[in-house]
């Protein structure tokens, strides 16, 4: 069977009807939820159910709808966990449809398959299982409580979701570019608010939805990412009007970034661009004259709110002795160091599996500490084979002698994002905040399938089988 039969052409959905569609669903739940509408919570149902009707007939269009929740959901607080409240967004519920409507149609017709081969599936599914297994064992030795392990772990396999959906939804580079573009235009509108959020409101710039304080790290943390997508797009575009065009957005979502105003989504951006000076094969010489002037003229031209935070860092009434030397930090860097230490302590515990996920409840504001006391050396190692997996397959995609500029430019911005956000990630849990992982795993299920688009033809030749491990 060809993928034109079956109602499965990749040219059977209409991005455009699909684009309006998904502003129509969020302009509508936003609004009823903004305004605290009684039937607020009927009419979320009903939405679901058209989403999941929706996801039935076309994964494709269910996707675009994803790709507008993952950063434009409102949130419905539900309780608490410690060190952190729970709350549902939309997107929780959408992708949970999505996923049911996407497993429902590949019942009817199983030729679609289960999951795509990718070096990426094993990691996964060997790190949910030590996940599972290390939760498990610490709600019996009493070093985790059950629910909170329940809601954690579900959180980490959603973002795993997206990736095994895109992966095995994506059937032409039509729909690469639909998506990637469909990115973009969510990431203006994030960076609109977060200016709006920043200049308006006179807070940190924070994405929609974040609650009254907003998380800057958050939305610094999805910035890299995008801001890695765009960059390699425009070293590789062909067409000045894309490179224009990208560079304003790139000039444009910068600043909300500046004003998140956070020093650990700052350090990532210079992991990110060191990234680019490393695996770049064009413009080097132009990155690195940025880079220059940047050093020169960027104190003169940033904001005195971004030189104020940078000097309080070492500006508290605490020290710690770092190296033979008195380090005098503000009590949030403080704070970072302590939960570093206390989570060491903690894994030193039980060092090969972990206290189980959350590990104690411990927020320690630095992703490895967190990976190394919730599922211990066994669970690191597998977060390791994850990173490496997807170093390769970025790298794969991007020397990939098939692959036009576009998607070769995409691949570098992929692999430049992701050192970015394992530089944050010694300063901030990047990995286990959803509004971060669901975009960087959209985009890796993209790379990843690139170099196997060119190998055969959607509209004529048999499709490669989509199953296994």
């Amino acid at each position: 069977m060809s993928y034109t039969e079956g109602n499965i052409s990749p040219r059977s959905s209409n991005p455009g009807f699909a684009t309006i569609i998904s502003l129509v669903l969020f302009i509508g739940v936003a609004f009823l939820l903004k305004f605290q509408s009684p039937p607020a919570f009927p009419v979320i149902i009903l939405f679901a159910l058209v989403v999941l009707v929706i996801a039935f007939i076309s994964t494709e269009t269910a996707l675009i709808i994803l790709i507008f929740s993952m950063l434009l959901s409102p949130e419905l607080p539900i309780g608490g966990v410690p060190g952190r409240e729970v709350v549902i967004r939309l997107d929780d519920i959408f992708l949970l449809v999505i996923f049911f409507g996407w497993m429902a149609r590949m019942a009817i017709n199983k030729e679609l398959g289960l999951l795509r081969v990718t070096p990426i599936n094993r990691p996964i599914l060997i790190y949910v299982f030590i996940c599972m297994l290390s939760s498990g064992i610490g709600a019996l030795e009493g070093t985790t409580n059950p629910k909170h392990s329940m809601f954690y772990i579900i959180k980490y396999i959603e973002y795993f979701i997206v990736f095994f959906m895109v992966t095995n939804n994506i059937k032409d580079y039509r729909q690469v570019k639909t998506f990637v573009w469909l990115m973009f235009l969510t990431c203006m509108i994030v960076s609109a608010y977060g200016l709006y959020s920043s200049f308006s409101l006179g807070l940190r710039a924070t994405a929609p939805f974040e609650g009254p304080a907003g998380e800057s790290n958050t939305l610094a943390g999805y910035l890299i990412i995008m801001m890695g997508m765009m960059m390699g797009i425009i070293l590789y575009a062909r067409s000045p009007g894309v490179r224009f065009l990208l560079t304003g957005c790139l000039i444009f979502i910068f600043l909300p970034f500046i004003y998140t105003l956070s020093r650990s989504g700052w350090l990532g951006f210079i992991g990110m661009y060191g990234a680019f000076l490393l695996f770049s094969k064009r413009s080097k010489g132009i990155l690195l004259i940025l880079l220059l002037l940047s050093i020169v003229m960027f104190p003169a031209l940033m904001p005195q709110v971004a030189h104020d935070r940078i000097q309080n860092t070492f500006s508290g009434h605490t020290s710690i002795h770092v190296l033979g030397k008195d380090i005098v930090l503000d009590e949030s860097t403080l704070a970072r160091f302590t939960s570093f230490k206390r989570s060491l302590d903690l894994w030193a515990e039980r060092p090969l599996l972990g206290r189980g996920v959350p590990g104690g409840g411990v927020v320690s504001d630095v992703q490895y500490s967190r990976i190394l006391r919730e599922v211990g050396l066994a669970g690191f190692l597998a977060f390791l084979w994850i990173i490496c997996a997807l170093f390769k397959s970025g790298l794969k995609s991007y020397t990939c002698p098939d692959i036009d500029d576009f998607e070769r430019g995409l691949s570098l911005g992929f692999l430049c994002a992701l050192s970015g956000i394992l530089v944050m990630g010694c300063a901030a849990e990047v990995f286990i905040i959803i509004r971060i992982m669901e975009p960087f795993w959209f985009l890796a299920a993209i790379v990843v399938v690139l170099p196997e688009l060119r190998k055969r033809d959607y509209f004529t030749a048999e499709p490669v089988p989509l199953h296994g491990i």
